[in-house]
């Protein structure tokens, strides 16, 4: 059974046909990536399947609920993380309130600050930061941050939009290994990145995005062998 299934979704902006008919699944485990040019729908999609846009029709369904209509805070406690694009940390809050806003759904303290413990072991810079306001980090220790603030809920599938986006290269591979690594721990992974190739090497299963409809779906290496992949997304001539 799949963890996430959008079947025949369309969204809006205002008379804007941003997404037509997207269908897709993610299955419990796996990478899945977006891929796309700009203006695409991929983020589009992410925004829909959290509730900070709802499809005008069609059907999304989580962890066999439909979760097509509610709000992003009962998404959330569903289990659905999501971390957009721009990172979306509070500035003016420092990282462990950050973090600790990341943890409205739990009631436990003691699960708190083991979820806490556990981002400041992925990404050791945070612990020493705790007391930093958000605004004055690095945009590489803003997207650590973005990421351990959505795991501090706990999520069975973890969207991600644009995690490298204006990263150094050095920062890149470090985000990519962690999310990898957070693969291989149980967590679920829907990807939107950019940089496509890194995308494919990480994810099992991969959809094409254009003009806010799927027209490929194929396994990651297929998807990386694939002539008009290579051409439009991967630079190969």
């Amino acid at each position: 059974m799949s963890l996430l299934t959008l079947t025949d979704v369309h969204s809006y902006y205002g008379h804007i046909h941003a997404l037509k008919g997207v269908s897709m699944t993610v299955e419990q485990g796996e990478i899945v990536t977006l891929i796309g040019s700009n203006g695409a729908g991929k983020s589009t999609t992410l925004r829909t399947v959290s509730g900070m846009m709802h499809p005008s029709s069609g059907a999304i369904r989580f962890a066999d609920r439909d979760i097509s209509r509610l709000e992003p805070h009962v998404i959330v406690r569903a289990g659905l993380g999501h971390v957009p694009e721009g990172r979306g940390i509070f500035p003016k809050l420092t990282v462990r309130e950050n973090l600790e806003m990341g943890a409205f759904t739990v009631g436990d303290a003691a699960a708190v600050r083991e979820r806490m413990d556990y981002g400041c072991e992925l990404f050791p810079r945070l612990k020493e930061r705790l007391g930093q306001y958000g605004g004055t980090l690095s945009g590489g220790e803003q997207q650590m941050l973005a990421i351990a603030r959505s795991l501090m809920m706990n999520p069975r599938l973890l969207m991600l939009d644009e995690p490298s986006m204006g990263l150094a290269p050095v920062l890149v591979e470090l985000i990519f290994d962690i999310v990898k690594m957070l693969n291989d721990k149980g967590v679920t992974i829907l990807l939107v990145e950019q940089n496509a190739l890194m995308a494919l090497s990480i994810a099992h299963r991969g959809y094409v995005l254009q003009n806010g409809e799927i027209v490929l779906a194929d396994t990651a290496a297929n998807l990386r062998s694939n002539a008009s992949v290579q051409k439009a997304y991967l630079g190969v001539n």
